[in-house]
C-alpha cells in the first residue's frame, strides 16, 4: 500500500527519519503548515527541545490540525523529545504538550550514565535480535494508564510506549541503521489507511 509519512520539521532529526522511511520504501516528506499535515497518512515528531516545539506548534497554527488529525485516527510518533511532546504528564514540568499519550515522562532521566551511549533493547512486537537504542539525554516513562502498553524497559523504566494508533520512543531509531521501528511504525500507518 501506497503511504506517505510526514516528519515535523520545526527542529530535530528530520532528514535522518525520511531517510528511514527512503530505506524501507515510504514516501517521507517534512510537515511545516497545516497543508503539509492534511497530504500525509501518519506524522513522526523527532527529537529536539520539547519547550521550543510546543511553542513552535502553536506558532505555526499546527496544535489543533494536529490534534484534529489524530482524534480522527492517523497514527503519531515521537521520538525522545517528540514523546514528551506527545505526554499528557510531564513530571515537575508545566511546559505545554499536546497531551494526546496516557503517560506520565521525565525529562533527561537517564542522567550522566546514559546522557549518550547505544543500548540493545527487546522491543515487544520487533522481532529478531534486540535492537540498539540510542539514548541522548533521553525520557524514561514513569508511568502509563489507559490502554497504554509499554513495548520496552531499561533499568526497568519504559522506553517505548503504544496507545492504539500512538507510538513513543525515548531513544532514537533514525540515528541506527536498523530500520525495524521504522517498519512497525509504517504498518501501523498502513493499518490505519486500510480502515479509514
Amino acid at each position: 500500500m501506497d503511504i506517505t509519512i510526514g516528519v515535523l520539521s520545526l527542529q530535530g532529526d528530520v532528514e535522518e527519519h525520511i531517510d528511514a522511511l527512503l530505506a524501507i520504501k515510504v514516501e517521507g516528506r517534512g510537515v511545516k503548515t497545516p497543508e503539509d499535515l492534511a497530504d500525509i497518512d501518519g506524522l513522526i515528531i523527532p527529537g529536539g527541545e520539547s519547550t521550543t516545539v510546543g511553542e513552535m506548534l502553536g506558532r505555526f497554527g499546527l496544535t489543533k490540525p494536529l490534534e484534529k488529525r489524530v482524534a480522527g485516527g492517523m497514527p503519531v510518533w515521537g521520538t525522545c523529545m517528540g514523546m514528551i511532546v506527545l505526554a499528557k504528564k510531564v513530571q515537575g514540568s508545566l511546559q505545554p504538550t499536546l497531551g494526546l499519550l496516557s503517560i506520565e515522562v521525565k525529562r533527561n532521566a537517564f542522567g550522566r550514565q546514559i546522557e549518550s551511549a547505544e543500548v540493545p533493547l527487546d522491543i515487544t512486537g520487533v522481532e529478531g535480535k534486540p535492537f540498539p537504542g540510542v539514548f541522548i539525554r533521553a525520557p524514561w516513562i514513569e508511568s502509563a494508564w489507559d490502554d497504554a502498553r509499554i513495548l520496552a524497559r531499561l533499568d526497568g523504566h519504559g522506553v517505548m510506549v503504544r496507545q492504539k494508533r500512538i507510538l513513543g520512543t525515548s531513544f532514537h531509531p533514525e540515528l541506527t541503521d536498523d530500520r525495524r521501528v521504522h517498519r512497525y511504525f509504517s504498518e501501523m500507518v498502513a493499518a490505519a489507511k486500510r480502515s479509514a
